[in-house]
C-alpha cells in the first residue's frame, strides 16, 4: 500500500497545481500493473472521491473557486461520466484496456502541448458561463472511459475560452472534479457492482492524497507549473506506451527504446521550458 500512498500523494500535488494528474497518473500505474481497464478507472474514481472533496474544499478556503463555473461544467461532467463509466464496462478487456491507454497516451500529449509549447484543446475564444457545458460533458465522459481525462479536457479549455485566472479554473475544476468521480463511481457500481474494485489501492491513493491536496491549493497561485506539467505528460506517454506494447505483443527491445526516445523527448522539453522561463524580458 506505500506505493499507493506515495503516488497518490503525489499525483494530488501535481493536480492540484496543475488542475490535472491525478486521475491518469493513478490509472496509468493501475493498468501497467496489471489491472483491467474497468478496474483502474473504477479504482482511480473511487480514490478521487475523497481527494476531490479535500482538494476542492482547501481550493474554495484558497478563494480559487468560481461557484457558476463549478455548477456548469460540473453537472454536466457528472452526465459524462456516468455513461462513459457503462460504455467502459461492456467494452471487451482487451478492447478496454488499449481503450484506455490510448485515450490517456492522448491525453499526456496533450498536457506536454498545453505546458510545454502553451498549444490548447480548442482555438481561442471567449465563451459566455452558460455556454461551458459541452467542455463538462465531454470531459465528463472521457474521463470515465480514460480512468483520467477531466483536467486535461476541463483545464486547458476553460483557460482558453474563459477570462478567469489560472489558479481560478485549477481550483474550479479540482472542486468539480468530485462531481464527476463520484458519478462515474455510481456508473461503475451500476455496471459491474464493486467486486473488481482495487480497494487496497484506493485506500493508499486516498490517503497520500488528502495529505498533500491542502498543499497543492496553497501553492496555485505561485508555483512554477510548466515543467511540472511537461514531467508528467512525459511519464503519461511512457507509462501508456508500455501498456499499448504489451497489448499488441510488441517485442521488449523495441518498446524498450520508444520508452526511452519518449524519456529523452521529455527531458528536452522540461530543459527547454526551463531555460524559457529563466529568459530575461
Amino acid at each position: 500500500m506505500a506505493l499507493f500512498g506515495f503516488v497518490g500523494a503525489a499525483a494530488q500535488f501535481v493536480d492540484g497545481l496543475l488542475g490535472m494528474g491525478f486521475g491518469i497518473t493513478s490509472a496509468s500505474l493501475l493498468t501497467i500493473l496489471g489491472y483491467s481497464a474497468v478496474a483502474a478507472s473504477a479504482g482511480t474514481h473511487a480514490a478521487k472521491v475523497g481527494t476531490t472533496l479535500v482538494s476542492g474544499v482547501s481550493h474554495w478556503r484558497e478563494g480559487n473557486v468560481d461557484w457558476r463555473v463549478l455548477i456548469t461544467v460540473g453537472l454536466p461532467g457528472a452526465i459524462g461520466s456516468f455513461v462513459g463509466a457503462v460504455v467502459l464496462v461492456n467494452i471487451a478487456l482487451d478492447g478496454a484496456r488499449i481503450w484506455m491507454a490510448a485515450i490517456l497516451f492522448l491525453l499526456g500529449l496533450t498536457i506536454i502541448a498545453r505546458f510545454g509549447y502553451g498549444k490548447s484543446l480548442f482555438p481561442a475564444m471567449k465563451l459566455r458561463t452558460r455556454n461551458l457545458w459541452p467542455i463538462g460533458l465531454f470531459g465528463g465522459f472521457v474521463d470515465a472511459t480514460g480512468g483520467g481525462g477531466w483536467g486535461p479536457v476541463a483545464t486547458p479549455s476553460l483557460m482558453t475560452v474563459t477570462k478567469h485566472k489560472p489558479h481560478r479554473i485549477v481550483g474550479t475544476v479540482s472542486a468539480a472534479e468530485f462531481l464527476v468521480a463520484a458519478s462515474a463511481s455510481l456508473g461503475f457500481l451500476f455496471g459491474a457492482g464493486e467486486s473488481g474494485i482495487p480497494w487496497l489501492a484506493v485506500l493508499g491513493l486516498v490517503i497520500g492524497g488528502v495529505i498533500t491536496a491542502p498543499i497543492a491549493a496553497k501553492l496555485a497561485k505561485k508555483a512554477p507549473t510548466a515543467p511540472l506539467g511537461v514531467a508528467v505528460g512525459g511519464m503519461v506517454l511512457i507509462a501508456n506506451t508500455a501498456v499499448i506494447a504489451s497489448v499488441l505483443g510488441v517485442p521488449g527491445v523495441i518498446a524498450a527504446s520508444m520508452a526511452a526516445v519518449e524519456l529523452l523527448i521529455t527531458i528536452l522539453i522540461v530543459i527547454r521550458v526551463v531555460k524559457r522561463a529563466a529568459a530575461p524580458t
